[in-house]
């Protein structure tokens, strides 16, 4: 009979995924893992497989806590363009309050890793791809309430909001000015006519 494990999976998860996203995956070591996760490097092997086993269980778990989850939130209470505005307030405070500036797991990931992994590279599209497909959704529902011009093809707007939020992502890593993010919102946010970023609440 196994077993039965020993260790919080969960919490162990949430401690690999927070090593890779501050150093990447190259420079997080198994052992600096094995210390962060509490676990010997022959338990986490058995638990979790090797370093890249391991790390495309910490990407699913980011992009489930954070992309994800921000996505079925901001369906379930924002309407159109409204659900548009608040993902971006939202990304751009958290990414300013961050003091080591460490962008986005998924985003580093595809400028690090994708390029030489093709699984992993695979696993990144499709993060990103749900992330178009909610702009998708939004502004359709933006046209539905005669908020954004009928117009305007709604997956070509997904793709150009997709892109502005990794361009901003990517210089999030090294700047924290936020009137050069809120001038890069501007042009768009009035293509769609989608209200500008609100200031209350940050």
């Amino acid at each position: 009979m196994a077993r039965p494990r020993t260790f919080d999976e969960q919490k162990a998860l949430d401690a690999a995924t927070e090593e890779f996203w501050r150093h990447g995956y190259a420079a997080a070591s198994t052992r600096d893992l094995s210390e962060c996760m509490g676990m010997c490097a022959p338990s986490l092997y058995n638990a979790f497989g090797d370093k890249r086993a391991l790390f495309i269980r910490a990407l699913e778990h980011y992009a489930t806590q954070t992309t994800r989850a921000r996505i079925t939130r901001l369906e379930a209470s924002y309407d159109g363009g409204a659900r548009v505005r608040t993902y971006f307030e939202e990304a751009i405070a958290k990414m300013l309050a961050d003091p080591e500036r460490r962008g986005c797991l998924i985003i580093n990931t595809a400028l690090e890793v994708a390029p030489r992994d093709e699984e992993i590279a695979a696993a990144v599209a499709t993060y990103l791809g749900e992330v178009r497909a909610f702009f998708e959704r939004a502004i359709c529902a933006a046209q539905s309430a005669e908020e954004t011009p009928a117009t305007i093809d709604a997956a070509d707007a997904a793709e150009m909001l997709l892109g502005l939020m990794l361009g901003i992502r990517v210089l999030g890593r090294t700047s924290q000015d936020r009137a050069a993010f809120d001038a890069m919102l501007r042009p768009v946010f009035a293509l769609l006519q989608i209200p500008p970023t609100n200031q209350e609440g940050r």
